[in-house]
């Protein structure tokens, strides 16, 4: 009998398949993404040290005025505040880890959003 694999386990598989090539340091650390169906979260990590460096969300105070919080609108929000906040300190270069999810949509537009506010990766 075949056992038929569900999206959330897929997803996991992605996530550790990927997260063995990609690892953050502490001249180039890890742009790390997260989405639930209501919200989009986005940190970037020193993984040398186990520590988050800055973070930004749809939470975050800044964004209230955004009438939808998990469209791809609100992700490029995302994407932007937080380079903006990595600039502040002092942080140009990252590595991508998408965590597990498509290169598409929510995804897309926070990582498009991140380099038009000056983030390399």
């Amino acid at each position: 009998m075949i056992k038929k694999t569900s999206h959330k386990e897929l997803r996991d598989q992605r996530h550790r398949r990927m997260r063995n090539k990609v690892r953050g340091t502490a001249e180039r650390p890890r742009l790390c993404i997260y989405k639930s169906l209501q919200h989009t979260y986005a940190q970037i990590i020193d993984d040398d040290r186990g520590i988050t460096l800055v973070s930004a969300s749809t939470l975050d105070k800044d964004l209230t005025h955004l009438p939808n919080k998990s469209n791809a609108e609100a992700a490029r929000e995302v994407g932007m505040k937080i380079a903006e906040r990595a600039k502040e300190q002092g942080i140009n270069t990252v590595v991508f880890d998408r965590n597990g999810l498509k290169y598409h949509g929510t995804v897309l537009a926070l990582a498009e959003g991140a380099r038009e506010n000056g983030l390399v990766f």
